[in-house]
Order: structure tokens, then C-alpha cells, then sequence
């Protein structure tokens, strides 16, 4: 099974976008994942990792709650 984590920069305010994600992960793959964890970072870091894989890293990507979900799909055995 499969960990989704997202760490993400408490002073910059990414709350919100951190629980969008995690919110996205959960409803399409359900019980598909073990965990997703919310991980508080500084900096302005965005990272999603998937099973300790950099899967979207806000300093290189374009943040789209739909593109993260797909980049976690692989990750997942039994993906919706």
C-alpha cells in the first residue's frame, strides 16, 4: 500500500492547499493508500511524495490539485 505525504510551509500559509490535496488523494483512491500525511515544513516548500518519491515539488511544478492526483495514481496498486 501506499503513503502519500505533503509537506508544506507553515508561515507561507499552504495549509489549505496541503488539505486540498490530501482531500483529493483520499477521495479518489479511498483505501488504496495507507496513509497521507500532512508534514509541516518552512521555506516555501510544497513537496508531495509518494511512497518517499518526489511526485510534485512546488519549485519545479505548477501546483493543479488534478495533476498531483495523477502523479500519485501510479503509486497506488488497484488505482480507481
Amino acid at each position: 500500500m501506499t503513503r502519500v505525504e505533503i509537506e508544506y510551509c507553515v508561515p507561507c500559509g499552504m495549509l489549505n492547499r496541503a488539505r486540498d490535496v490530501a482531500e483529493a488523494v483520499l477521495r479518489q483512491f479511498g483505501e488504496g493508500v495507507d496513509e497521507v500525511a500532512l508534514v509541516t515544513g518552512d521555506a516555501g516548500v510544497f513537496v508531495v511524495r509518494a511512497d518517499d518519491d518526489v511526485v510534485f515539488d512546488t519549485e519545479t511544478d505548477d501546483f493543479d490539485v488534478d495533476s498531483i492526483v495523477r502523479a500519485v495514481k501510479p503509486y497506488v496498486g488497484g488505482a480507481a
